[in-house]
């Protein structure tokens, strides 16, 4: 049944398929073991794909650019579906752009910026997806997706292709509701401002190199791992509570902004369960305060 299943999905997929996969070559973590079959479908052939998943009651999930996700190290039983290349169209229609949900977000951001459009320069460094971006309300620098997105094309679980309008979305802080509604995000569609591209070139500058200063950017990791607290900010509780440079094998705090964990060497995902576990239990001891991981966990831990 299953190779049944492998020979249909490959004679669907233009591009074929991989079997036995390494996911840390596919996530910002570099951490994860093998997925059971890893496709790059191009947009038309995703909907097909999904539809013999379900057909076969085969596992899948929806990967962008990796950038919030963390794999086990056992890796996942079933299909990893890569929404990249293939789906990375970036169209611009006077103040709106539309794009495809695996283009990058600075990707986005430098388009608006070369059209003279103001409003985006937030997410021009922040890693991942303009899919993923949406599916968790992505932000920075005071900038939300809420606040530019127009609408999005998603995909759900039977295969349909629906559009959401922003009031349909349900965003918040690090939520929407193709979350709770288990939507696929094909497209995003923004609306910016007119502006003065040296004024926007000099902002995307300005938050740039404040991540610089400011993040652990020269080591693997999936971004600040856990979500806000609500009054208090994770980072300066992980410090507070003396736990900057915390280690667990080869992960560990980080001691530049604490808020993240990095993969210091060759870490994996055990490694970083369990640190995050000790980061949690520390601030719950001394503040009384519960983190919450922002990552999305995939796989058996």
């Amino acid at each position: 049944m299953y190779e049944e299943f492998k020979e249909r999905l490959e004679s669907t997929i233009s591009t074929g398929i991989i079997e036995n996969e390494l996911m840390n070559r596919h996530t910002t973590f570099k951490v994860g073991g093998p997925c059971s079959v890893f496709i790059s479908p191009k947009k038309n052939e995703i909907p097909k794909a999904i539809k013999l998943c379900q057909e076969y009651d085969v596992p899948y999930i929806i990967l962008g650019r990796g950038s919030n996700v963390l794999f086990s190290d056992k890796g996942y039983d079933g299909v990893v579906i890569e929404m990249g290349e293939a789906n990375n169209d970036i169209t611009v229609d006077d103040t709106v752009i539309t794009a495809g949900a695996g283009a990058t977000l600075a990707a986005v951001a430098m388009k608006a910026y070369e059209n003279g459009l103001a409003g985006f320069e937030f997410a021009s460094g922040i890693p991942g997806s303009i899919g993923g971006g949406l599916y968790m309300n992505a932000g920075a620098y005071g900038g939300e997706m809420k606040d530019v997105v127009v609408s999005a094309e998603a995909m759900d679980i039977n295969g349909n292709l629906i559009t959401l309008e922003r009031e349909d979305m349900d965003l918040s802080y690090r939520h929407s509701a193709f979350m709770v509604r288990d939507l696929i995000v094909m497209s995003v569609t923004i609306r910016l401002n007119k502006g003065d591209k040296a004024e926007i070139k000099a902002l995307m500058d300005d938050f740039n190199g404040r991540r610089r200063d400011k993040q652990p950017l020269n080591y693997p990791s999936a971004g600040s791992f856990f979500k806000r607290p609500e009054g208090n900010y994770a980072g300066k509780l992980i410090e507070d509570a003396g736990l900057a440079g915390l280690r667990v094998g080869g992960a560990a705090v980080s001691s530049k902004h604490c808020g993240f964990i990095i993969n210091v060497d060759n870490a994996t995902s055990d490694d970083i369960i369990e640190l995050m576990k000790k980061v949690q239990n520390e601030v719950k001891k001394q503040f009384g305060v519960d983190l919450e991981p922002e990552v999305k966990f995939v796989g058996s831990f």
